[in-house]
Formats: structure tokens, sequence, C-alpha cells
């Protein structure tokens, strides 16, 4: 760790304005706001890869009609909840791997990898075969009508056949990035995307001589995708070419202290994701009972409101390292500093895509969809959703460092009572009145501002310094 507050230099000079000088403060902030860039703009961009993947098949589904855009959106909202059970190995991965990497054992956090590895790839099979079989029930409990039925259990199905490597992948991003390496996954993820929407193109409309697959095309390259991914991420691992270089000896032996130091941390944060997803899974049944009108235009703005949460997420894995490499160094002092300053980046470049939202909310959603019922309504949400972008950035930025300390507990009882106590009872309290969609998405704002104001103060609070894991 080569920075600490006390290394800031003072920007600006006595002559400059007060807005020159808050401007100097924020762009030359000195090795820490370097430190927070550094990290942080390759995982804000391999967010915005990964989301990609998911927005390149909306795109080229909407052009089939809303029910495609409902398969494909209840499809995911599932797979998004099966992996909530990875949750445990992905954020124990990065805190332990980032506390070995600030007091510079690597052998330590080679061993955190090549456990979290083994379990979820095993996990990951499971889980996959299961949720395979029982597909059609599935999407019919998402409330999915026939139309939508027939063509979202063959898509479904391609997908729950990538969850083993979609755990690969995940948990092997997350060792790089405990480790300081957020450039790789990066890599990785632009060369994936590359490729997954060039197949998609050519299987969902058929060119160049393959047959016209439609949606089932659209799963058949995620699937390709998302597999090679996987494999890629492991390779790097294993051949040295990131910060650790894991071993095949090292997945054959189980090392009880080190599995159960990644659960003590990575169970709450599991927990929290559970609970979350659980929560939108209900949330969207919610919307779903709107018609499939209203569930394809709820998918499709949270498809362009993803564009916000990338760099949400992607400044929070910054917090999440740079927090957990702070205590590992022991200077926590440091990793405050460091909390503070990826969320004042966060917050500023939120609040303008909030702005974006608000503003030309229409031509965004114009890009799914033509359909004129599902762009009325996706326009008038990403309006209302544009207004909560400053407590998103709370919320993700805040709980992304809490997690680097290992304060996941706290995490897991925020997200448990804004989604559960807040946002549901909201949601069907105000499509009950009449509201419709636009009903659920003012539940949803006023859930992210409840959970972005408690993660803050948890944060403020410091009581996670002492936290030892």
């Amino acid at each position: 760790m080569s920075w600490s507050p006390a290394s800031l230099p003072s920007p600006g000079t006595r002559t400059a304005s007060p807005w020159r000088r808050a401007l100097l403060r924020f762009f030359r902030g000195g090795i820490l706001r370097r430190r927070v860039v550094a990290l942080a703009w390759p995982a804000v961009a391999e967010q915005m890869l990964q989301m990609a993947l998911g927005m390149v098949d909306m795109i080229l589904v909407g052009s089939i009609g809303p029910a495609a855009i409902a398969a494909v959106g209840m499809s995911d909202q599932i797979i998004m909840l099966v992996l909530v059970s990875f949750a445990a190995f992905n954020v124990g991965t990065t805190a332990l791997v980032a506390r070995h990497a600030g007091s510079r054992d690597l052998a330590a956090a080679g061993r955190v990898a090549h456990q979290a590895i083994l379990v979820s790839l095993g996990l990951g099979a499971l889980l996959g075969g299961a949720v395979f079989l029982a597909a059609p029930r599935a999407l019919i409990l998402m409330g999915a009508a026939p139309d939508v039925l027939a063509l979202g259990t063959p898509y479904f199905r391609l997908m729950c056949a990538s969850i083993p490597f979609l755990a690969l992948s995940v948990v092997g991003n997350a060792t790089m990035r405990g480790a300081g390496d957020t450039r790789t996954p990066l890599y990785v993820a632009g060369a994936v995307n590359l490729l997954h929407i060039t197949l998609a193109f050519l299987l969902i409309f058929g060119h160049l001589g393959l047959p016209r697959l439609g949606v089932l095309g659209a799963g058949i390259a995620t699937l390709t995708a998302r597999s090679l991914s996987g494999l890629v991420t492991l390779w790097v691992l294993m051949s040295g070419r990131s910060c650790l270089r894991l071993s095949l000896a090292g997945f054959r032996s189980w090392q009880g202290e080190t599995l159960t130091r990644l659960l003590r941390v990575g169970l709450p944060a599991a927990g929290e994701q559970f609970m979350m997803r659980l929560g939108m899974t209900g949330y969207a049944r919610i919307v779903a009972g709107l018609g499939t009108a209203a569930f394809a235009a709820h998918r499709v703005a949270l498809n362009v409101e993803s564009l916000s949460f990338t760099p949400g997420f992607g400044f929070a894995l910054a917090a999440t390292t740079l927090v957990g490499q702070g205590l590992g160094a022991r200077k926590p002092r440091a990793a405050e500093a460091a909390g503070y300053q990826t969320l004042h980046y966060a917050v500023a470049l939120m609040s303008v895509m909030g702005i974006f939202f608000f503003a030309f909310s229409r031509p965004m959603v114009l890009v799914f969809t033509q359909d004129p019922q599902v762009v009325d309504l996706a326009s008038i949400c990403l309006k209302i959703v544009g207004l909560a972008q400053p407590v998103l950035a709370s919320s993700m930025v805040m709980a992304g460092a809490l997690r680097g300390a290992g304060d996941t507990r706290w995490t897991l009882f925020i997200t448990a009572f804004g989604i559960w106590l807040v946002r549901i009872p909201l949601a069907l309290l105000f499509t009950g009145l009449g509201f419709g969609l636009p009903g659920a998405w003012i539940a949803m704002s006023i859930d992210l501002t409840v959970r972005g104001t408690l993660m803050f103060w948890r944060y403020r609070a410091g009581r996670w310094k002492s936290i030892q894991i």
C-alpha cells in the first residue's frame, strides 16, 4: 500500500475561486484518487461490458415482440436469484484476498482462491442441473403467460447450463480484484462480448446461412460466451498472467480453516444477496401481475438503468478492494479515506447519468422497442429512477466498502429492511391504488433512498475498522 491520507497534496491556490478549488480537489486529488480511478475504471468498463450481454439480447429480441422481452427478462430474473448462492464465495474471496494482498501474503491469498473456485464450481453444477429440470415450473411461478412460457423455457434451460461457467468467472474475477487486478477481467469481458454480439446477431436473425432461431439463438450465444469467459478466467489464474498463480495441486485438498473464514465473511453477504434477489423476484412478480406490456416496459427500463448500475458496481468493487487492502496493511484511516473518495466519484458520475435518464428517457427506450405502450411506461419509470441516482450510488459504494471490511452482517440487515419492509409493501400499496408500473418504481426509489442513507450511516460510524476476518 503506497498511499495514505497524509500523502494527498493540497490542490489549488489561495487566489483561486472556491469553485475552482473544488474542481481541482476533485480531479487532482493525489495518490489516493489516482488509486481509486486506476481500480475503478476497468471495473466500471467491465461491468458495462457484462451488462451488454443482457442488453444485446434484449435489444435484438425486442424486435420479436413484448413476449420475447418478457421471456428473456423472467429467465434472467431467476438466474440472478440462483447466482446468489455464489455471493458467499464472491464477497468472501475479494475481502480475504484483499486483506492478504495488503499484508503482502500472496500464498494465503492463493489458498483462499483455490477453495472458493473449487466449491463454487461444484455448487454451480449442482444448482444448474436442478434448475434446468424445473425450468417450466419456475417460469410459471414468475407469472409467464403461455406465449412467454413457450419462448422462455428453451432459453431459460440454456441459461441454466451456463451457471457453472458463470460461477467460475465470477469467483475468478473476485480473486483478481481482491489482489488489485481489475484490468484482466476487463480484457476477458471485452473479448467475450465481441463473440456474444456476433453470435447473437447471426443466430437470432439467421444470417450467413445459419437458421433463424429467435430467442433460442440469443440463449445459445449467451451460453457460448459465458462458457468461454469462465474457462479463460481459470486459464489466466493458473498461468500466472494475473497477480496470483493457481495450480492443480491447490484444488485437490480441502482446507477447513480457509473455507470457514470464507464463509464467516461470505455467508451474511450471500444472505444479503438472497434477500435482495428473492425480494426482486417478488417485486417482479408484482409487476408481472400488471400484464405483459407492463413487465416488458419494466425490463426495458431496468436495462437502461443498468447503465448507471455499472459505474456504481465498479466503484463498489474499488471500495471493497481498497478498504480491504488498507485494513490488511493496518492503515484504517487510509481505508476510510478510500471509501469516501470512491463515493464522491460514484455520486458525481451517477448523478449525471440520472439527469440523462430524466431528460432523454424516451430516445433511450426506443433503442430497445418500438411498441408504443411499452415505450410510454418505460419512459416514465426512467424519469422516476433518474432522481434516485445519488442515493443509489451511496447504497452500492458504501455497501462495497463495508464488505471489504468484512462488515457483511449490517449490509444484510439494511438490504433486507429496504427490500422487504419498504419496497415490497409500498409496491403492493401503490399498484393496488391504481398507480400501475410507475407506482412500483416510486416504491423502488423510496427503497433506494432508505438503503443509501443507512449504508452511509453505518460506514460513518466506523465500527467496521475493528472487525477481524
